[in-house]
């Protein structure tokens, strides 16, 4: 394994331990505020804290030289279909200003049902299971769109993920599944399509600015939201200020930059396990610092669906039989 890649699988271990924590944040930052004008501060935070890195590497590149204001352009990339065939993308997909203002606009509709999806629910455990789905969906969403192969541990993974939502949230016939739930599934789907868009356009672009360009997308779209609901409330900032900066420079700021810089680094499949983590680390950090405690078969279908956002991503060949 090469050292890029190892340095790849750290970036998305701490991004998967960021995001964890963060459902605690969002939970607490809804004590006093609107999901739009949450994600409205805590992404203009996050903007904000990667404009100075920003503006140190463009000065660092033109010393070296290389500030020819080509930056931005890159070659078309091609996608590999399932059957082989290299598709090339349009001009516009190697223009990283672009994909990170398309990457913005997945993930603004995704952090917005997320976010109104742990205000309904009211917990960062059962929260951080639910939008771990999407680690399900990856796989399911690449056949369908890509038409790639899917294996036989993705059919088992999906079997386990099916099983561990019901034990998680249907606990009295199927009329016992809460809206909160619904709203965080859905958030899993958006999130599934958020990773395919940052592997299919993001690869070989810089990083740093399609992260600050998604993130800034982010931003303007929870602010003009949160203006037309008219949420816009300072006083519950104030009082919510350090869920804000957390979520914002450490959830949006630092995690979603490493996440593109691992994606980079590290293949789809086994990013995708690593950034699983993020479930597990929700559950420990709500348990221990919001106090969050489940039923027997609550935890047993958290368990499920860790097992099977951990086996979508295990590499096919151990589901291959071998001649020794």
């Amino acid at each position: 394994m090469q050292r890029k890649e190892i340095a790849g699988m750290g970036c998305l271990v701490l991004t998967a331990l960021i995001w964890g924590l963060a459902f605690v944040s969002q939970v607490q930052g809804m004590d006093s505020m609107s999901p739009l004008f949450f994600n409205a501060t805590r992404f203009s935070l996050g903007a904000l804290s990667l404009i100075p890195l920003l503006v140190f590497l463009r000065m660092r590149k033109g010393k070296d030289g290389e500030g020819n204001g080509e930056g931005n352009q890159a070659v078309p990339p091609t996608v590999t279909m399932g059957n082989g065939r290299e598709v090339t993308l349009p001009a516009w997909a190697g223009n990283q200003i672009v994909v990170g203002i398309i990457c913005g606009l997945v993930l603004f509709t995704a952090s917005t049902i997320q976010q109104y999806g742990v205000l309904y629910s009211r917990s960062a455990g059962r929260s951080g299971f639910i939008t771990a789905l999407y680690i399900v969906m990856v796989p399911l969403l690449a056949f369908a769109v890509l038409r790639r192969r899917i294996h036989l541990n993705v059919i088992l993974s999906v079997a386990l993920a099916v099983l561990g939502f019901y034990l998680l949230c249907i606990t009295g016939g199927f009329g016992s599944i809460t809206l909160a739930d619904l709203v965080l599934l859905a958030s899993a789907v958006l999130f599934a399509v958020h990773i395919l868009v940052i592997d299919t356009l993001g690869r070989g672009l810089d990083a740093l600015v399609i992260s600050f360009f998604q993130i800034a997308t982010t931003a303007l779209l929870s602010w003009i939201g949160a203006l037309a609901e008219g949420s816009v409330d300072w006083a519950g900032a104030g009082q919510g200020w350090f869920a804000i900066v957390y979520a914002g420079i450490g959830s949006v700021g630092v995690a979603y930059t490493l996440q593109v810089v691992g994606q980079q680094c590290v293949p789809p499949t086994r990013g995708a396990m690593l950034m699983s983590l993020e479930s597990f680390f929700s559950a420990v950090g709500g348990a221990i610092i919001l106090g969050e405690v489940m039923t027997p078969r609550g935890y047993l279908g958290c368990a499920l669906i860790f097992a099977g956002t951990m086996l979508a991503q295990a590499p096919v060949e151990r589901f291959v039989h071998h001649r020794p």
